[in-house]
């Protein structure tokens, strides 16, 4: 076999087994950064089938550029142990202390390429599935369909849980929201790093049965103080959003 069909071949059985095998599973986490890779990588780590879906080709969302790509962030005490666990080193400067964005980025990556999650870059969600009223997966295409205007049909991924980590625009629950009055999206507040800091972790929750909201998304849709380039409360909304989904999955008939 010439080598340039077997280098092609073994992208596409590889990828395509991948994708297959995302098909249904346990979770399903849109948005791979600091809270959303955490999250996938607890649920990975626990054994649940997980697959993280980013709409880039490359994960990490907003750590890369620190503050003003300025590649540094913070984080508070109350995190400090996750960046022990993740093995990412840090100064103490008064009362933050400071990472390399770069680095934290790597291990997060590393971390969840490592646990086992389904990793489905440069694709997205247009739009959620819902079953008995509850949300039960999402419409997925790739990311490149509607930056060109095509008209292509999307296809669907199952899950027992949904965990919206988009960031900012909360895409997810905006998909939900459309179809339930109930569902309001207020937006962000301006900044206040210590209240948007403690309203990541307090407004992570089960928006919706089946949807669950971490990260700056979940502050988009509680109408908490937009922040950065604070990274702490990020993480332990992951975890928190990991520990609502695993309770879900849990739920469900074995």
């Amino acid at each position: 076999m010439e080598l340039e069909r077997l280098v092609s071949e073994r992208i596409i059985d590889e990828y395509f087994n991948a994708l297959k095998n995302a098909l249904d599973s346990d979770a399903i986490v849109v948005g791979g950064g600091p809270s959303g890779l955490y999250a996938a990588y607890l649920l990975a780590r626990d054994g649940f089938k997980t697959v993280l879906v980013d709409k880039r080709l490359s994960l990490g969302g907003g750590i890369w550029g620190g503050g003003m790509m300025f590649n540094y962030i913070t984080f508070t005490e109350e995190s400090r142990p996750i960046f022990d666990e993740l093995g990412v080193g840090y100064e103490e400067r008064g009362d933050v202390y400071v990472a390399n964005a770069v680095e934290f980025a790597g291990a997060l990556i590393y971390k969840v390429s490592k646990s086992g999650a389904i990793i489905l870059n440069g694709i997205y969600a247009e739009d959620i599935v819902m079953k008995e009223d509850e949300v039960r997966g999402i419409v997925v295409n790739w990311s490149t369909v509607p930056i060109a205007n095509l008209m292509v049909d999307p296809l669907v991924l199952l899950s027992k849980v949904v965990i919206d980590a988009t960031g900012h625009p909360a895409e997810v629950t905006n998909h939900l929201a459309r179809r339930k009055r109930d569902i309001i999206i207020v937006g962000e507040g301006a900044m206040n790093v210590e209240a948007g800091d403690e309203g990541t972790v307090r407004n992570t929750r089960e928006i919706y049965p089946g949807l669950v909201v971490c990260g700056m998304a979940a502050n988009a849709v509680s109408g908490a103080p937009r922040m950065g380039p604070t990274f702490g409360g990020m993480l332990l909304s992951g975890r928190k959003a990991y520990e609502i989904a695993r309770e879900r999955i849990r739920s469900f008939p074995r």
